[in-house]
């Protein structure tokens, strides 16, 4: 081989070196991206396409499924009631910032009367309840009624942090003028030192089989943090039977919650 020979071959694996360095700083950084909880891939420490682990989703087929209790509708006055599911989120960490639900009403017959949709939060672990107040039923009487989601949940994972801060409680639960116009009140207190935002509080009360007498619902703007304040039920007709036992569900939406 001459030195000219050489020379050409020299020039070339140069011009290969430097494309194949070229090349390489181009691709590889494709080849090794850092995962990522959006980008369509099962990667890093995610437990399905970016879901679980670090990221915020959770994997749908890592939650248990809600489960409806019960749903009914409650005379408010003739032709007017109040709508109630009770339900269970048995998901320790994971919550939904919205769902879309409906509520199905029949008559005696079976015979389909109304419906009324919205949607709703879910809070992470533990009983919960739907309430969609004054429905208009006219000269019908809702006896079935149906509650369903009717989108996909989407659950995002809470931290257990976030959950162990946020703690409402109820005491102080007293029933007055059964008989008449009866009232419902209750201390609600915010144990956290932070604001909690748009607070619904549910009151169901049972009689002496455990079956619901009525429901009812109330609201607050604002709990601020460490705050208490009063809230009251009221009913415009006395109930059809002994009320024996009162439960009060606070429920608010834990993702607009800021921990700071």
């Amino acid at each position: 081989m001459n030195w000219a020979l050489k020379r050409q071959l020299l020039y070339i694996a140069i011009v290969v070196a430097f494309f194949g360095i070229i090349g390489f700083l181009i691709i590889y950084p494709k080849l090794n991206k850092t995962p990522t909880c959006i980008d369509l891939k099962q990667n890093g420490t995610e437990n399905g396409i970016d879901c679980g682990g670090s990221c915020q989703l959770a994997c749908i087929l890592q939650v248990d499924k809600l489960s409806v209790a019960w749903s009914r509708a409650f005379q408010v006055v003739p032709g007017r009631y109040n709508a109630v599911a009770y339900l269970r989120n048995s998901n320790i960490n994971t919550a939904i910032n919205k769902i879309n639900y409906r509520f199905r009403f029949a008559d005696k017959d079976n015979v389909y009367i109304g419906k009324r949709e919205g949607s709703t939060y879910v809070p992470p672990s533990g009983n919960f309840a739907v309430f969609e107040p004054a429905i208009d039923m006219g000269n019908s009487v809702p006896i079935y009624t149906t509650f369903e989601f009717t989108e996909v949940p989407v659950w995002i994972q809470v931290s257990e942090e976030k959950i162990n801060q946020l703690k409402v409680f109820i005491s102080d639960i007293k029933l007055e003028n059964e008989s008449t116009s009866p009232i419902l009140s209750a201390t609600i207190k915010n144990y956290s030192l932070f604001q909690i935002p748009e607070v619904n509080v549910i009151a169901i009360l049972y009689d002496a089989t455990g079956n619901v007498v009525s429901a009812s619902r109330t609201y607050l703007d604002a709990l601020s943090g460490e705050e208490s304040a009063k809230i009251n039920f009221t009913w415009i007709e006395p109930f059809t039977k002994e009320v024996i036992a009162k439960e009060i569900i606070p429920i608010f939406n834990i993702f607009s919650v800021k921990l700071e």
